[in-house]
């Protein structure tokens, strides 16, 4: 496989440009996507032991600009190869999952037209099968079958059918509201009185205000930016984006809401905002899920990626939990909470400070709408008893300062490179008074400031995609980063390949 393809996957992803904009070219191109899919039923096939004809797969796109001519792209290439394809038109990745899952649809596989969170001129695809999102391993060889440009058997017998996935979808997530509050007031719209405003920030998840919450009996006057749209003009539809919460919490307030909910493009993702208008997102959302999961599930392990605060860890311990902090990258995350289930440890949750979570009675999905309908199911419970919900995480110890940096590397070679700066400043850690290394660390090295002036902690690892060391950097007192900053940076002026500024 050439260089070319290879650019193409993102981990678990593919992922190009598009749309041709300033300084960049279209490498993701409806002639390689109509490949791709012809590379994907052939794996297909030979994963389930089924003729390409007698597979079935679901394809949707997010409200991107170049959404549709790549689903039609994918479209061709499938039905050449006889296969059976649902067409979803907008839908939500997470909700392509569930096409072979639902009865209505059992399929073999799914494609959902996406690039996430990123500008517009990117598009991309997040493949499916019944076991879940597809492997780094299975995206290689997908594209290695692309790569080969057969362009398959022309057999061209397959069918397409309209399907109306985004109602399918919302019927679930409203009937797993009902039962979850399994109200004796109102069982039906156990929502009644509630006013919760949507932002779906242009993408696909417009849906949930009119589909889901509604037919629940809340009031979502003053939701936006609900319609699809592409151009994503009002904001980057990201929970991680300080605008878009920004924007997301003075709907809260201007509307004196009790709720307000925040998805990415594709709905994997989310956040909420309380009714005084504080975020609930990164560790305080990791938090809240934790305090409703381990109610349900007493002890379980909580698998969280690498750069979570100390003081989620102690919220969780005093819980009850068990905090395992792993890797960055959902897969990761979800995948070693599968793994610690194998071996009779129980874990529940599996989230990223991204908004990436992934629960065990929902196929370990990384789902902001099935997330977000946890929340609602203990809100209204809460309601109820007169309470809200950021009351479960009042005892959530914040940090005074949090800063993120990244440091470029120069070099070719980035990440022997960056493994070597890793290596050394566990030496150097050493040699720092009140700095320890932090044990079962397991991607980079995390080290505990204990000074008084300090008190805090630092992350440094390697970006999973780019010639970057990633600085995390938190502290309980005021000054806390700047102290830990200035026994940093002697240290990194040692190494004359990295570019970076802590101002």
């Amino acid at each position: 496989m050439d260089e070319m393809w290879k650019k193409l996957q993102n981990g678990t992803d593919i992922r190009g440009i598009a749309i041709a904009t300033e300084g960049k070219a279209v490498n993701l191109t409806e002639d390689k996507v109509r490949a791709i899919a012809y590379g994907f039923i052939t794996w297909l096939s030979a994963k389930t032991k089924k003729n390409t004809g007698d597979c079935k797969v679901a394809i949707g796109m997010d409200s991107r600009l170049s959404g549709p001519a790549l689903k039609a792209a994918l479209i061709e290439g499938l039905t050449r190869e006889g296969c059976q394809v649902y067409d979803c038109q907008l839908g939500t990745t997470p909700g392509m999952f569930m096409t072979t899952v639902l009865d209505e649809y059992s399929c073999d596989g799914a494609i959902m037209v996406t690039a996430s969170h990123l500008p517009f001129y990117y598009n991309g695809l997040k493949l499916f099968t019944k076991a879940g999102g597809c492997e780094k391993e299975d995206i290689q060889a997908v594209l290695e079958l692309a790569s080969q440009g057969i362009t398959g058997t022309g057999r061209d017998n397959g069918t397409v059918q309209a399907a109306n996935l985004i109602d399918s979808y919302a019927k679930v997530l409203v009937d797993t509201i009902r039962q979850g509050v399994n109200s004796k007031v109102n069982y039906e719209r156990p929502l009644q009185g509630c006013k919760i405003v949507v932002d779906a920030g242009n993408g696909a998840g417009g849906f949930f205000a009119g589909k889901v919450l509604q037919p629940l009996g809340a009031d979502t006057t003053g939701s936006q930016f609900l319609e699809p749209d592409g151009h994503f003009p009002n904001h980057a539809p990201n929970p991680e984006n300080p605008a878009a919460m920004e924007a997301i919490k003075a709907a809260v307030l201007k509307n004196k809401a009790d709720l307000g909910i925040i998805f990415d493009t594709d709905v994997d993702r989310a956040a909420v905002v309380s009714s005084d208008g504080d975020e609930i997102n990164r560790n305080a959302l990791i938090a809240l899920l934790s305090a409703i999961v381990l109610k349900e599930h007493p002890q379980s392990y909580i698998v969280t990626d690498s750069i979570t605060s100390t003081g989620l860890g102690e919220f969780i311990g005093q819980l009850g939990g068990v905090h395992h902090r792993f890797k960055r990258g959902y897969k990761n995350v979800i995948n070693e909470a599968k793994r610690l289930n194998q071996e009779g440890k129980e874990s529940h949750l599996a989230i990223e400070t991204s908004g990436h979570a992934a629960l065990k009675e929902n196929y370990f999905l990384d789902d902001g709408a099935y997330l977000i309908a946890k929340i609602l199911i203990t809100m209204a419970t809460l309601r109820e008893q007169g309470l809200e919900i950021q009351s479960l995480i009042k005892d959530l110890k914040v940090p005074s300062e949090s800063v993120d940096f990244r440091l470029g590397i120069t070099v070719d070679a980035f990440k022997e490179y960056g493994t070597e700066v890793i290596q050394t400043i566990e030496e150097y850690a050493k040699t720092v008074e009140g700095w320890s290394l932090v044990p079962n660390n397991y991607e980079g090295v995390r080290i505990t400031d204990n000074t008084s002036s300090g008190q805090g902690w630092f992350l440094l690892r390697l970006s999973l995609h780019e010639p970057v060391l990633a600085l995390n950097i938190e502290s309980d007192v005021p000054g806390g980063v700047a102290v830990m900053l200035s026994k940093l940076t002697p240290f990194f002026k040692k190494f004359e390949k990295l570019v970076y500024s802590f101002h």
